[in-house]
């Protein structure tokens, strides 16, 4: 059986979780947070998600985890046959990480400690999200998913990305990102209904009272009074 290491606050956690779910395969959850030096014997560089497989190996990197997964249980295929559709669905992921979740992230140290995002990487994050906007115009179809007629590893992965955006992105810069990418909203509205996301976001919000006890820990260390 398959053990996911991590914890349910984590927007990679859950779009590995959320393709387990879809593979319809048994899997345990171990809960372990970032900074935990166990973490260290599981990840490499300590973070979330990862996974220990059956045979005992561990993998780390939500990408390649779900790539592991697809290729080890290819049932319920999340990846298209044909090698170039399988391109653009790797595409879209990668744009998505890059230009919407990468930047996003940025801004999450200043909504933890409560304090004022400067007015430069305020700036700095639009102008990336606005490379993400463009470039995901143009690759998305959403007809009705968002690389075509087949449900794929991009709706999960954009789906995860676009909570990150929505919580810290959009919030932060006074600004509805998702609504720049035309049926991005309505795609995502879509997703948010399937009952896989509601289980694994009844999850997420169960474990957020004890992540951000966790988060307010570690600022009062940093920042002591």
């Amino acid at each position: 059986m398959i053990t996911l290491h991590g914890f349910a606050a984590s927007n990679y956690y859950n779009l590995v979780k959320h393709v387990l779910l879809y593979k319809e395969l048994s899997f345990k959850e171990h809960l372990i947070y970032s900074g935990n030096d166990d973490l260290l014997a599981i990840s490499p560089v300590g973070k979330v998600p990862a996974i220990t497989t059956s045979e005992g190996l561990n993998i780390s990197e939500s990408s390649v985890i779900c790539d592991f997964i697809e290729e080890t249980y290819p049932e319920n295929a999340l990846y298209p046959e044909n090698a170039g559709e399988r391109a653009v669905v790797r595409q879209i992921m990668k744009v998505a990480e890059l230009y919407f979740e990468l930047p996003s992230r940025r801004l999450i140290p200043y909504v933890f400690s409560g304090t004022e995002v400067p007015e430069s990487l305020k700036v700095e994050v639009r102008q990336v999200l606005s490379r993400g906007v463009i470039a995901l115009s143009r690759l998305c179809k959403f007809s009705p998913c968002i690389a075509g007629e087949q449900f794929t590893m991009a709706d999960i992965y954009v789906y995860y990305v676009n909570t990150i955006v929505s919580a810290f992105g959009s919030s932060q810069l006074d600004w509805d990102v998702l609504a720049q990418v035309p049926k991005m909203k309505e795609w995502n509205d879509s997703m948010s209904q399937s009952a896989i996301a509601q289980k694994v976001e009844a999850d997420r919000q169960a474990n957020i009272p004890e992540f951000m006890q966790k988060i307010k820990t570690q600022i009062q260390a940093v920042n002591p009074k």
